[in-house]
């Protein structure tokens, strides 16, 4: 006789035995209802929330690990809201009735903005424009480049996506980029964009897309105040290095 466990098959499938951490297993202080109770919601990232709202993940994955998947196939919150309910059941481990409550709470959040708008958030600091986009776009599979638009306060306009995938000079277009900005009159903006592998160290094709940017925008008389790169949960300022702003 065989024995199944100690050769790591499953004895009805005779398959090679998987493990994956679920949400019991995780430490109580790392569980994502724990966490908000105890750094309150706006410490907690938007996969956390999300995965409050989802309550349970599928075999083999927890619900933490759905949320961000469910993030990633939709691009970004932005992308989640837009999704139909029908969109949202084709994703492995959403049902209808998870569908359903993820549609409701966006509904509430955009109701809320619509009945009592709030003053734009302000963008005083490269920390600020890192902690606006850090949740949305720390675990990307892909490099996402985004802007934030500002107006003559630094004010928010708005946080286009601009470009997805692999990012260099030859792909990037100046004009692109500054279209979206004159689109949403804005006076300045941000660029964003995110290293997969987790490392948010500049690289040299980062500093070339920099300055072709910033020498566009003088011509403009659009600011580019500042490039942005983030990794896993850290950024680094382009402009504080003086990288491509020199």
């Amino acid at each position: 006789m065989t024995n199944d466990v100690g050769n790591g098959r499953s004895p009805e499938t005779d398959q090679p035995a998987t493990y994956s951490l679920m949400m019991r297993d995780l430490a109580e202080h790392d569980r994502p209802r724990e966490r908000l109770l105890k750094v309150g919601e706006r410490a907690v990232s938007t996969a956390e929330l999300l995965a409050i709202i989802l309550r349970s993940g599928v075999p083999g994955e927890n619900v933490l690990r759905l949320a961000e998947r469910l993030l990633n196939t939709f691009k970004d919150l932005s992308g989640l809201a837009r999704a139909s309910i029908a969109e949202l059941t084709e994703v492995k481990g959403v049902g209808p009735a998870k569908a359903v409550e993820i549609k409701a709470a966006l509904e509430i959040g955009r109701r809320l903005l619509t009945i009592a708008p709030q003053e734009k958030p302000r963008i005083t600091s490269p920390a600020d424009a890192a902690n606006l986009l850090m949740s949305e776009m720390s675990f990307l599979e892909k490099e996402h480049l985004r802007l934030v638009l500002l107006d003559t306060r630094n004010r928010v306009l708005a946080t286009p996506t601009i470009y997805i995938g692999s990012l260099n000079t030859s792909v990037i277009r100046a004009g692109e980029l500054f279209r979206a900005a004159i689109k949403e009159n804005a006076a300045a903006f941000i660029v964003a964009h995110n290293h997969p592998s987790g490392d948010p160290s500049p690289s040299p094709e980062d500093v070339a897309v920099t300055r072709q940017l910033v020498q566009a925008g003088s011509l403009l008389n659009i600011d580019v105040l500042d490039h942005i790169v983030i990794g896993h949960n850290r950024f680094v300022s382009m402009k504080e290095r003086g990288l491509g702003f020199s």
